[in-house]
């Protein structure tokens, strides 16, 4: 049974004023998610990506009113027949902006909350604490308030408040959006381990394409309010026209190798820099083709 099964959702939000027309965002979205899968969401500004995160955990249309039809079945549950408290037990979400989860004292308060409302063992929830924000590169951030961290900081401590709950599903709303390089760099590389390390379905939605094709099992395209493909990675960033027409870019290094295919006649497949590297090395040594 997939971890993620969306069938046929279509979605609308509510009219922005009253009187007015009700804000379509997705109109067929069908997905399934293997367990233990790493997917990755990519989509244009307003293409619905956040919406369907949400969708994936039944705040929307539970938080949100709206217009809903479909079906998304997240580990056997119906959103719709599911409170969204319920559902949090085992579907983590953490959102672009890491603030908006805030409102403990202490990075320590914060992780401990969820748990706590579980009404699980003290000693276990310290357990989960020390386990989640070492996962995340935190783990000498306790004491410290959330305020004062950096971006990347608080988002990676988002991220270990989401894991201390230990859900089966984690989904990533644009994690890196709003951060600087540095910040970016630090909460992919927790991603990374998280997805080395803790066997949990990951669905991530982001435009940052060298980071998805690094860690990514298959890729979605949302365009049009329809999935418009979902492969490999090397298959989606290899589909120009696709790219080009749902406004998104490839990773730098297949861009480079497109490249050198149109000029040298080369044919070079490539989406992650070690994959170039390596091919490249390959040609300027004399070796054969592939």
């Amino acid at each position: 049974m997939p971890a993620i099964r969306l069938e046929h959702l279509y979605y609308a939000y509510p009219p922005p004023i009253p009187g007015g027309a009700p804000t379509t965002v997705l109109e067929d979205v069908s997905l399934e998610v293997a367990p233990g899968e790493f997917l990755s969401l990519m989509g244009a500004t307003g293409a619905g990506k956040t919406t369907l995160c949400m969708a994936m955990n039944g705040l929307v249309p539970r938080s949100t009113g709206g217009i809903f039809r479909g079906r998304a079945v997240i580990l056997g549950q119906d959103t719709r027949e599911t409170p969204v408290a319920q559902m949090a037990r085992r579907v983590g979400l953490v959102f672009q902006d890491p603030e908006s989860q805030f409102f403990s004292a202490t990075v320590e308060d914060e992780c401990a909350f969820g748990p706590e409302n579980l009404g699980v063992p003290p000693q276990e929830i310290a357990e989960r604490i020390t386990w989640a924000l070492d996962l995340v590169g935190m783990g000498s951030y306790a004491g410290r308030p959330p305020t004062h961290l950096s971006g990347g900081q608080k988002q990676r401590v988002a991220i270990a408040a989401v894991l201390t709950l230990l859900p089966e599903v984690l989904i990533l709303d644009e994690p890196t959006a709003s951060l600087d390089p540095v910040g970016q760099q630090e909460v992919f590389r927790a991603i990374g381990r998280l997805a080395r390390e803790r066997e949990m379905t990951i669905v991530m939605a982001s435009h940052d394409a060298e980071q998805i094709a690094e860690f990514s099992d298959r890729v979605a395209i949302l365009h049009g309010g329809r999935i418009a493909r979902c492969d490999a990675p090397g298959a989606v960033f290899e589909d120009a026209d696709l790219l080009d027409a749902a406004g998104l870019a490839p990773p730098e290094v297949t861009e480079v190798a497109r490249a050198l295919n149109r000029t040298h006649g080369d044919d070079l497949h490539v989406v992650r820099l070690e994959e170039a590297v390596a091919a490249l090395a390959e040609r300027l040594a004399g070796g054969t083709r592939q």
